[in-house]
């Protein structure tokens, strides 16, 4: 078969985010381990990532996306530990933990159940 050129479409791939585990699960994967497949589908038109760092920092969706993009493949050497802080049927708030050598970085993670997705 050949290969796909440059005017090949590219299809964007759906990943099965049904619930919030299976979302939380993809979300850490995504970050994580470099995995690239619909990380689209884990952020709000609307998101806005903000860091709490010596100078505040804050991204758009499209600067964070474009950034785990570009991570694919990339493992970061951490200890990964997830906790539910709070869960109901429409919405769950968890709290990620990485822990690398030297630092340890923490990503409270709200997860929205709308319409079925």
């Amino acid at each position: 078969m050949a290969a796909e050129g440059p005017g090949a479409k590219v299809t964007k791939a759906n990943v099965n985010l049904s619930t919030a585990d299976f979302a939380l699960a993809h979300y850490v994967a995504v970050t994580t381990e470099g995995e690239s497949a619909g990380v689209e589908q884990l952020f709000a038109d609307d998101f806005n990532q903000k860091i709490q760092a010596t100078n505040a920092q804050s991204h758009s969706r499209s600067a964070v996306v474009k950034l785990l993009k570009k991570q694919q493949g990339e493992r970061l050497n951490c200890t990964v530990s997830t906790d539910i802080i709070e869960e109901s049927a429409d919405y769950m708030v968890a709290k990620v933990t990485l822990k690398f050598e030297n630092f340890t970085k923490t990503d409270l993670v709200t997860l929205e159940r709308v319409g079925n997705d």
